[in-house]
């Protein structure tokens, strides 16, 4: 067998003998043959344990979807307890409007609810922030903005800043691309009866999910954690995590827990598994959403995502002794292990592309006919099978036509595997320790972004697996391994859609023109 040569030079891959004697032998089989196969073969044993974990999530889901909270006892009248509404802002130009005067929408009784805006922009924000908060008080609603010019703690300083001058003794928290419904706090309060009760999170919707295919996708990725991951955890009695927005918090249970930290990036995770260690309870609302905003391009999504694995490392590397010696069931503490572990699957996911032209050329050498098929289906539905079971079971909760959605299973799958690099990235700067600033997420409110995203040289790394996996492509299509190309697909697709949706989305930043967003200000109710 003649190798491929795509880049005649003896430095680059398909030109290099010590791979090709490695894979492809010279007499005989190359003992570098069985090392290449072995380490293959055990990281993805290693994957195969989160595959069947998230088989079992799915289970799980499926046994308890219809047992939905029970309802709870109402508050009487008289004894209607005080929401302080707590809004963190850092440079929300385009949406800050929105989101105030949502909050101030919200239909509670005016002497019980306070609204917080949380702010520590450096932009025009503050100017827009204060403009509506001084409306709001011309109305006798009881509002008021905390603006700190140190960033200390981020989010998580914020929220702890506002904390020590709320006024009631529970907090509703909002970021700045929600927009709650004045239903909000009458569905979901009366849960805060049973003294237990910490946290009630509702599920988030998504304003622009029609904006493009990035929005589309993300809709989905979303609706598998809200749709079927919470609800399998919540409804099962395993810990699962307030999400950091969209939700109601008992500030006896945030001070119980040791209050907010901020030396994760995912301060509400780590609050929330804190609390659950304490024996509070949390109750998840599938049946409540709270509209939100999705990223629209690719950076944001990116920089939402890295942080996102960043800070749940961190979080693992915090409590995960505390989580498996506590005094919980061991069901608890197993799921509890998975959950927190999750993201370390990137540290494999990027060597085993990484690997994926060795395979194949091993592959190419000695599987052929039925068994060669056998061998690409089996590598397919292991890598892949757990993922597409967890998706179609959230396309069945969206309770919709399939026909439209289906097409976005592969899709998400691709995007899944084109984020490596950057979600490598994020676990490796946790485990090591990197300490990094909270990077907020661009918002639109419908019209362009404002804000331009972080930017990193991981483009340059994504850049070069692109080019790997069209030349990962190209082989198999050069001998003839068919039932081995939708596996390389996946990457291909999956790497080109992130390279070319990051490297050619506008970067043009325009002043912000924040949306007109009028409410009707409800009356006061007992």
């Amino acid at each position: 067998m003649q190798p491929l040569t795509l880049i005649p030079h003896p430095t680059f891959l398909f030109e290099n003998s010590l791979l090709q004697q490695a894979v492809l032998g010279t007499d005989g089989a190359s003992w570098l043959v069985g090392i290449l196969a072995a380490v293959y073969a055990t990281m993805l044993l290693a994957l195969s344990f989160y595959g069947g974990h998230r088989f079992g999530l799915v289970r799980r889901w499926w046994r308890q979807r219809n047992n939905a909270p029970a309802t709870p006892q109402a508050f009487a009248a008289s004894a209607i307890p005080g929401v302080t509404v707590q809004l963190p802002l850092f440079n929300e130009a385009t949406v800050a409007e929105r989101v105030i005067l949502a909050a101030a929408a919200i239909d509670w009784p005016r002497d019980r609810l306070q609204i917080q805006v949380l702010d520590d922009s450096t932009d025009e924000t503050t100017t827009i922030a204060r403009a509506v908060v001084a409306r709001l008080k011309a109305q006798g609603i009881d509002a008021e903005l905390l603006h700190r010019t140190d960033r200390t703690g981020f989010k998580a300083g914020a929220l702890e800043a506002g904390l020590r001058v709320a006024k009631h003794p529970f907090v509703a928290i909002f970021d700045a691309d929600f927009v709650p419904q004045a239903s909000f706090l009458r569905s979901t309060m009366d849960h805060f009866t049973d003294d237990r009760v910490a946290v009630v999170q509702t599920r988030w919707g998504h304003l622009n999910e029609h904006k493009n295919l990035l929005t589309r996708l993300q809709a989905l990725m979303l609706d598998g954690h809200f749709r079927v991951e919470h609800v399998a955890r919540s409804r099962s009695g395993l810990f699962f995590n307030f999400n950091g927005t969209a939700g109601i918090w008992r500030r006896a249970a945030i001070a119980d827990a040791g209050g907010w930290h901020h030396e994760t990036l995912t301060e509400d995770l780590d609050l929330s598994y804190r609390a659950q260690l304490k024996g509070w309870r949390f109750v998840y609302r599938d049946d409540v959403v709270c509209p939100s905003e999705l990223p629209e391009s690719m950076a944001a999504f990116k920089t939402q995502q890295h942080r996102w694995a960043k800070g749940s490392i961190q979080v693992m590397r915090k409590l995960l002794p505390t989580v498996l010696g506590a005094q919980q069931p061991w069901f608890v503490r197993k799921e509890a292990f998975f959950h927190l572990t999750a993201n370390l699957c990137y540290l494999l996911a990027v060597p085993v592309f990484v690997f994926m032209l060795p395979m194949l050329m091993l592959r190419a050498r000695i599987v052929d006919g039925w068994l060669g098929f056998w061998v690409d289906v089996g590598m397919f539905l292991a890598v892949t099978g757990s993922v597409v079971l967890f998706l179609l079971a959230t396309l069945h909760t969206r309770g919709r036509k399939w026909s439209s959605d289906l097409a976005l299973v592969p899709g998400l799958l691709a995007l899944g595997t084109g984020l490596a690099m950057n979600q490598t990235r994020a676990v490796i700067e946790a485990m090591c320790g990197h300490r990094s600033a909270f990077v907020r997420t661009p918002k639109s409110s419908g019209g362009r972004v404002h804000y331009s995203s972080a930017k990193s040289m991981i483009l340059l790394a994504e850049m070069l697996g692109a080019l790997y996996s069209s030349a990962v492509l190209a082989y198999a299509l050069r001998e003839g391994l068919w039932t081995s190309l939708p596996f390389c697909a996946l990457f291909f697709f999956g790497y080109w859609q992130v390279v070319l949706g990051t490297a050619l989305e506008s970067r043009r930043a325009a002043r912000p023109v924040p949306a007109q967003f009028s409410v009707a200000l409800p009356n006061a109710r007992p």
